[in-house]
């Protein structure tokens, strides 16, 4: 939603009713996740996405028709080969959309949220897509909710579980018991989460520095970079950052919050500080810790970590020479090379070509790792 959030907030804030039609679930290879989500104006435009193309006509059509008739849809879409015309996806996934049409005096709540959603603050919307209160919606903060799913006991227990997806920024279907029970499925609830972007910790003003900030600020991360020479770390070099920070990287490190989604990459290429600084980084609970250098550097860098006591299983975690193998020289393809790495880090990819595999191409991402 994220995407379309102008025309969204400019709709709502006008008082003018709209369709919004939102991935709730996918399966096998479908070309959008949950979340995606397309939108039919008042005056019958659409911004936005469900599948890429592949069924935009037919979603236009229903949310246009849930526009008229008020009435919430929920509705499927798969491949099917008995008629090269039929709507489907060709890639032979299945996508499920719900439909609803939103306005100002329907739901109130809306306009907090999407305020929320602008500001990077952390904001679920859960939406009742199966059961008999279809389209009721209830807004979830850390700190506070609005909005009703239709029964007291389904709200807290949707509430609970989706301040737990904002914390590892998770969007997707939850089933419960009518009251909120655990292990009934009567009623489907869609949990879209907008936790603040995750975050890239780029540490060593460098050249590469520039085109990783460049990249990942593309990718939806919140870019910092940090370096303790001053004359290289300004934000002159680095425009694409979100944030500069003149400071050793291992004390900048040692006072910055990491969680699982945070990735980290040591660009430094210098002992005095990637050793102290990867010491840190390898205990954090950061998805991705990657180090420049060339194997040489590693097999040195990898010894002295030992010699100050990190493990093994910490070592371990360290993509090291960092980056996947694409045979890149400039900064720009380098740091292409390292997000490759990021994205199959992320998501359980193998790297490999994609016309060596078999299987699904999109997948659920793998747990995150707890570390201690």
């Amino acid at each position: 939603m994220r995407d379309i959030l102008g025309s969204l907030r400019e709709w709502y804030a006008d008082g003018r009713p709209f369709g919004l039609a939102s991935v709730v679930a996918v399966s096998h290879s479908a070309p959008r996740q949950p979340g995606a989500a397309m939108a039919v104006g008042p005056g019958g435009e659409a911004v936005g996405s469900v599948s890429g193309g592949c069924v935009e006509g037919a979603v236009y059509e229903l949310a246009t028709e849930v526009l008229r008739t008020d009435e919430p849809v929920l509705q499927s879409y798969g491949y099917s080969d008995a008629d090269a015309f039929e709507v489907g996806l060709t890639c032979g996934g299945t996508v499920t959309v719900f439909v609803q049409a939103l306005e100002r005096d329907r739901f109130p709540q809306f306009g907090e949220v999407l305020e929320s959603v602008e500001l990077r603050e952390p904001v679920a919307l859960a939406t009742l897509v199966n059961g008999a209160e279809l389209g009721q919606r209830l807004a979830i903060w850390p700190d506070r909710t609005a909005g009703t799913l239709g029964n007291a006991g389904l709200d807290a227990a949707v509430t609970d579980d989706a301040r737990g997806m904002l914390e590892h920024g998770t969007t997707g279907e939850r089933r419960y018991g009518p009251t909120g029970q655990r292990r009934r499925d009567e009623v489907t609830v869609f949990v879209e989460c907008y936790a603040p972007p995750p975050r890239m910790l780029v540490f060593g003003a460098i050249d590469f520095a520039a085109a990783m900030a460049r990249l990942g600020t593309f990718l939806g991360y919140h870019v910092t970079v940090c370096d303790a020479r001053a004359i290289f770390a300004t934000r002159r070099r680095f425009p694409h950052a979100d944030e500069v920070v003149v400071e050793w990287p291992h004390r900048y490190l040692a006072r910055t919050t990491v969680d699982e989604r945070t990735v980290i990459c040591v660009l430094t290429h210098d002992p005095k500080f990637d050793v102290p600084l990867l010491e840190i980084a390898l205990r954090t609970p950061a998805g991705y810790v990657g180090a420049m250098g060339s194997r040489r550097t590693h097999d040195e860098r990898l010894a002295r970590l030992r010699e100050v006591g990190v493990t093994d299983p910490e070592l371990a975690r360290l993509r090291s020479p960092i980056g996947l193998d694409l045979g890149a020289r400039t900064p720009e393809e380098t740091a292409v090379a390292i997000a490759a790495e990021i994205v199959a880090e992320r998501w359980g990819g193998s790297g490999r070509p994609l016309g060596g595999t078999a299987g699904a191409i999109h997948r659920a991402p793998p747990e995150p790792a707890r570390h201690r």
